[in-house]
C-alpha cells in the first residue's frame, strides 16, 4: 500500500465535503496511517479555532484508510461508533491525524486516532472507532 493508492481511493470514494477538507494521506502501512489537512478561514468557528465536526471527520477518514493501510488493500468499511476528545482548541497552518489499528477481526476493526496541530505539535484531539468490514 503506498499513499499514492490511498490517495486515489480517498479521491474516488468520499463525498464532497471530505475532500473540501483537501486531505493528503502522506503515511500508510499495516501499522497506521497519517493524513494532513491545511488550516483554512471556512474550517474556523467563533474565535478562530477548528470546528469539532471538521476534527472529527479528519480523525474517521484518517481511521478508514488506517483500515485499508492495516488490511493491506482499500477495502470499504462502515463506521458503527466515533468517540471524538477535545483536547484544546486546534488552531495553526494544519492538522495531522495518525491513525492505527488496534484490532482487526473477521467482521469489525477497531481503530484510534490522535489529531496534532502544526506547525506546534501539540495534541488537540483524540478519537477512537469501530468499523465493520
Amino acid at each position: 500500500m503506498t499513499p499514492a493508492l490511498a490517495q486515489a481511493f480517498l479521491s474516488e470514494n468520499f463525498a464532497p465535503w471530505v475532500l473540501a477538507l483537501n486531505p493528503t494521506v502522506t503515511e500508510i502501512g499495516e501499522r497506521g496511517t497519517t493524513l494532513s489537512i491545511p488550516i483554512t478561514p471556512e474550517l474556523n468557528r467563533t474565535g478562530g479555532i477548528v470546528s469539532g465536526q471538521a476534527i472529527t471527520a479528519l480523525a474517521d477518514t484518517a481511521m478508514v484508510l488506517a483500515c485499508g493501510g492495516h488490511l493491506g488493500a482499500m477495502t470499504p468499511v462502515g463506521t458503527v461508533t466515533l468517540d471524538t476528545q477535545f483536547l484544546r482548541p486546534a488552531s495553526g497552518d494544519g492538522l495531522r491525524a495518525v491513525a492505527e489499528v488496534t484490532r482487526a477481526g473477521r467482521s469489525m476493526i477497531f481503530a484510534r486516532c490522535t489529531v496534532i496541530a502544526e506547525p506546534r505539535g501539540t495534541p488537540v484531539a483524540m478519537a477512537t472507532a469501530t468499523f465493520a468490514r
